[in-house]
């Protein structure tokens, strides 16, 4: 028996007049929501529920190998403003191409959870939310359609965080030894829905945007792992914690001895420290996790 394997399900986000799949994607996930209350009454013969729906919400989610659009996104998530979203059949030899297939649906929604985890020597990924705002409509035509240029992404680029001693000196000093880094932002919606809602979909509104930030590194005595490369140890980073006050960061690419020469700036803002493990397990390597959590909002780029 002949079996087809999937269709090249995407997810396609407006562009000026076009739309454009959402790069590097290894994954992607939409979720549609019958929101009910039981209508069921002392009166009824039986104790059997009989649920109504009383409004409809969407969601949808995509994972990407990407990260050299990080900064874009940032800024995305940081407007508060909705996109226009398209889910689809593609076509073409990269699959970029939409065909308004019998499923396919257009719609509003924000872009509300962004995380990213930058990983040495292993692919650097992107996770994106996006939370529909209102009714979903049916494609009558397939929308056209920008390609996306060749990616120059490679695996495992040099990504690191940078903390200050302070909350007034650009930080200089990038996070020793460290092993894995993740940036994740979170907007807060709340229901916008009325009695004037058309087809009861569920409208939602952005009401506030926060941020936190999570890196794991070897537990190290001293500072440096050349006389000449210095970074914040684990002394560093405990004194932070100990202070109870915000610091500097930034979040940059990096080059050079052990990878700790700052070049172009992702993002920047203040945090404080609100979590450190210290894991000493038998015959492996020490480390430390720290959990830092934004201060007010953060800047894109330094």
């Amino acid at each position: 028996m002949a079996t087809l394997k999937g269709q090249n399900f995407r997810i396609l986000q407006q562009d000026g007049n076009d739309f454009k799949c959402i790069g590097m994607a290894t994954n992607c996930t939409v979720t549609l929501n019958g929101n009910t209350e039981d209508a069921s009454t002392k009166d009824d013969v039986s104790n059997a529920a009989k649920p109504t729906v009383i409004s409809k919400s969407w969601q949808v989610s995509v994972e990407s190998m990407e990260v050299a659009d990080a900064a874009a996104i940032l800024t995305a998530i940081k407007s508060l403003q909705p996109f226009t979203l398209v889910w689809d059949e593609t076509s073409t030899t990269d699959n970029q191409a939409p065909v308004a297939a019998a499923f396919a649906r257009k719609g509003q929604a924000y872009l509300s959870d962004v995380s990213f985890s930058f990983n040495d020597r292993e692919n650097s990924t992107k996770s994106l939310q996006f939370t529909g705002s209102g009714a979903l409509e049916a494609l009558d035509a397939a929308p056209t359609y920008a390609a996306i240029a060749p990616s120059t992404y490679t695996k495992g680029q040099y990504v690191r965080l940078f903390l200050g001693s302070d909350n007034t000196a650009t930080p200089a000093k990038v996070i020793a030894s460290a092993k894995s880094l993740s940036l994740h932002v979170s907007m807060s919606m709340e229901d916008a829905t009325t009695k004037d809602t058309t087809g009861d979909w569920q409208v939602q509104e952005p009401v506030g945007l926060s941020y936190d930030i999570s890196t794991s590194a070897l537990m190290r005595s001293g500072d440096t792992v050349t006389s000449s490369v210095q970074g914040q140890s684990l002394a560093d980073v405990m004194s932070i914690y100990e202070a109870s006050e915000p610091v500097k960061w930034q979040i940059a690419a990096v080059s050079g001895t052990n990878n700790r020469d700052k070049g172009a700036v992702i993002a920047s803002g203040s945090v404080v420290i609100t979590s450190l493990t210290l894991n000493g397990p038998n015959r492996q390597n020490a480390t430390y996790d720290a959990q830092l959590n934004g201060y007010g909002i953060y800047t894109v780029g330094a």
